[in-house]
C-alpha cells in the first residue's frame, strides 16, 4: 500500500482560499473509499483543539465534497485513545491543522496519538495537513512556538524525520528570513507557499499542487540561492 502525504503551506479553510488542493484531496479519499462515502478525520492538537476550526473543516469538506467529517479531539481528554483509535480505523485521510508545530508533536508524543497516527500512514490513509500539519512530518522544520519565551520565535526545529528534507510553510512571508537560515547553514530545503501542496509518496515528491501558490525547491550554489518551482 503506498504511503501519502499532501502537505499544504498555508492558506484559510475558512474562506477556503485551499479549494483547489482540497478538492484534490477529496477526490483521493473517494478513490479509496470505494463504493462507501469517504470519511475525513480532522486533527486539530496544534490549535489546541479548536472546535471553529473543525468546523471550517466541516463546511468545507462535507457541504462542498459530501465527505462524512469527524475530528480527534486530545488536548481536554475530551475523547479516550480507544474511542480516538476507532475513528482511524474508519478514516480514508486525516487532516493535521494548523498552529503550534511544538506543542502538537510533544503532546501527539504524551497522549499517544503519534502511534495512530504512524499506523494510519502506513497502512495507506492519506496523510493531509497544513502549515504546522504540512512540516511536521519533515527532517528539520521552520515554525514558530508559543512556548518561546523571548529570543527568536521563528526557528528551525526538529520534526519527525519520515521524509528526509528541510521545509519552511508559509514560503512567501518567511522568505528573506527562511533564505538566511539555508545560506548560513548551505543546506537544500522545500518552501511551500500558501495556498500550495506538494503530493509525496513512499517518501518522494510527485508533484505540486497549486491553489495560487507555488512549491520551490531550494538548494545553494556557489554561495547563492537556487530555487525551482515543483510543478
Amino acid at each position: 500500500m503506498d504511503k501519502t502525504i499532501i502537505a499544504i503551506g498555508g492558506g484559510e479553510l475558512k474562506t477556503k482560499t485551499t479549494l483547489k488542493i482540497d478538492g484534490y484531496i477529496a477526490d483521493l479519499a473517494k478513490s479509496r473509499a470505494k463504493a462507501e462515502r469517504a470519511y475525513g478525520l480532522f486533527i486539530p492538537t496544534a490549535s489546541h483543539d479548536s472546535m471553529p476550526y473543525f468546523n471550517s473543516f466541516r463546511k468545507t469538506y462535507t457541504s462542498v465534497f459530501d465527505i462524512k467529517a469527524d475530528v480527534a479531539l486530545t488536548v481536554y481528554n475530551e475523547m479516550s485513545l480507544d474511542k480516538i483509535r476507532e475513528k482511524f480505523k474508519k478514516a480514508d485521510f486525516i487532516y493535521v491543522g494548523g498552529g503550534d508545530t511544538v506543542f502538537m508533536l510533544e503532546h501527539w508524543k504524551k497522549s499517544g496519538m503519534l502511534e495512530l497516527i504512524e499506523e494510519a500512514y502506513e497502512s495507506g490513509t492519506v496523510v493531509c495537513g497544513l502549515s504546522a500539519g504540512a512540516i511536521c512530518w519533515f527532517d528539520n522544520i521552520y515554525t514558530d512556538s508559543a512556548s518561546v519565551v523571548g529570543g527568536q520565535p521563528y526557528a528551525m526545529h526538529k520534526g519527525l524525520g519520515w521524509i528526509k528534507e528541510n521545509i519552511s510553510p508559509h514560503y512567501n512571508l518567511r522568505v528573506l528570513d527562511f533564505d538566511k537560515i539555508l545560506l548560513y547553514n548551505n543546506i537544500a530545503a522545500i518552501g511551500l507557499e500558501d495556498n500550495s501542496a506538494i503530493e509525496i509518496t513512499n517518501g518522494k515528491i510527485q508533484k505540486s499542487i497549486s491553489a495560487g501558490g507555488n512549491a520551490y525547491r531550494i538548494r545553494v550554489e556557489n554561495g547563492a540561492l537556487v530555487k525551482t518551482i515543483i510543478e
